[in-house]
């Protein structure tokens, strides 16, 4: 746990009315980009600008200088539990998460037991809600213990309050299953979220090229991904249905998701906040922080990533987070556990496509908020009169460097050790509650 006078945790007994003033406010959903106040009474908006007659607030938050938009939305989260509590727990994950600014977040089928079916969904929300300071929703796994081979109750896993349906890293095995899948989706109106990679070609831990040559290490080529989506667009050519590509790493897969959104197919696409700024050269002599899935590509592959979030062709920027023990990380490289503890830096990588880019603020807050809300369809990510008061407030001129030990998830594990980041989150406020503050 960080230095108590450098950071804390508060967990409000109730939720208190307050006023949040002198902000710069930004809301995409609303395009709204204003220097004004924001008043909140019983977890909700009440109103933006001035507070409403009779209204007395509890709490004042003064944040001259600072930015106030909706609490982020990551929609690539792995909490660890249940099953791989060692690593980390909705309790820890969430803490990291409110750490990071982010008040909803999204996970993937894979924990242990596997979310097919509506007993796990219950269990997962009912220990979000009684442990956990942010909101989390779930994806169900479109096949039976995503073996591939059978479809899993995706209605009644969506009746359970499921957002969508993954295999996530798992193959399924026929073309014949995925069509199969993707058409009883597309009837009960279920997102499927594709984690695209042939099997065939991914018997790899790093990108196919000079590096993984050097260092002989297995490589996986951009073809395991190209391949994938060049597949599945043709499945959803012919079948329709609204469907999500997670984490593309390649230039080859932003121009084969160019085409398919030109020719109007229901397909968005996201990406990774540490793929926008590593690239295979980062593994140096075989970092294993650096050991990620899909796999760190070229320069190439990097800037034409930028150049998708900048077009929108990739409408999501997400942490992937995957928290790991140490031990996961100390075999050699090939050997040991892909993935990194992101999510307490999604926000200051992201931001840093502003200057990159030349993106504006109003359009990266919204690829991590309003963007990534529509396409999970959930009521977040708007600072909307009426809606829940989730609120991250930031410091987007404040440096701070990434030190491991102090992040609140119980995984160390980041490529992003020692680097000086610039935005830093001061407040995230979850339905009216300050669930963190860095004052």
């Amino acid at each position: 746990m960080p230095d108590s006078h450098l950071l804390r945790l508060a967990r409000q007994s109730e939720q208190l009315d307050i006023s949040i003033i002198n902000g710069r406010i930004i809301d995409p959903a609303n395009q709204i980009d204003s220097h004004t106040d924001i008043h909140i009474q019983n977890g909700k908006i009440l109103a933006l600008g001035q507070a409403p007659d009779g209204f007395k607030a509890q709490k004042v938050i003064d944040v001259t200088d600072r930015v106030v938009c909706p609490g982020l939305v990551d929609m690539r989260v792995r909490l660890r539990e249940p099953g791989f509590e060692t690593k980390g727990t909705i309790a820890s994950e969430t803490r990291a998460a409110a750490a990071g600014g982010v008040t909803s977040l999204c996970c993937p089928p894979d924990t242990n037991p596997i979310i097919d079916n509506a007993a796990m969904v219950k269990l997962i929300r009912l220990k979000a809600a009684t442990e956990g300071v942010a909101k989390v929703y779930t994806l169900s796994a479109l096949t039976q213990q995503l073996k591939g081979e059978k479809l899993s109750e995706m209605r009644e896993l969506k009746d359970a309050g499921c957002v969508g349906t993954t295999n996530a890293l798992n193959p399924v095995k026929s073309t014949l299953i995925m069509r199969r899948a993707l058409e009883y989706a597309a009837s009960h109106n279920i997102t499927v979220f594709i984690q695209p990679f042939e099997p065939w070609l991914s018997d790899g831990c790093a990108h196919e090229g000079v590096v993984s040559t050097r260092l002989g290490l297995a490589g996986i080529p951009e073809s395991a991904e190209t391949i994938a989506i060049a597949r599945d667009l043709q499945l959803i050519e012919l079948i329709g249905g609204r469907t999500h590509f997670c984490q593309l790493s390649s230039a080859g897969s932003i121009q084969l998701i160019r085409q398919a959104q030109k020719a109007g197919l229901p397909v968005t696409a996201d990406v990774t906040s540490h793929h926008l700024h590593l690239t295979e050269m980062d593994i140096g002599f075989f970092d294993s922080n650096c050991h990620v899935l899909p796999p760190l590509r070229t320069q190439r592959d990097m800037e034409a990533l930028r150049h998708g979030v900048q077009s929108d062709i990739l409408s999501c920027i997400v942490s992937d987070h995957q928290p790991h023990d140490s031990d996961a990380k100390l075999a050699p490289f090939a050997e040991t556990e892909p993935g990194i503890s992101g999510i307490e830096t999604l926000l200051p990588l992201a931001l840093k496509l502003v200057d990159r880019q030349n993106m504006s603020l109003m359009e990266v807050i919204s690829r991590l908020t309003i963007q990534p809300a529509r396409i999970l369809n959930i009521a977040e990510g708007t600072l909307s009169t009426g809606q829940d008061a989730d609120i991250c407030i930031f410091d987007p001129e404040a440096y701070w460097r990434v030190e491991k030990e102090k992040f609140l998830s119980k995984g160390k594990n980041t490529p992003f050790h020692g680097w000086e980041l610039k935005g830093q989150v001061e407040y995230t406020i979850k339905t009216g509650e300050i669930v963190f503050s860095r004052k």
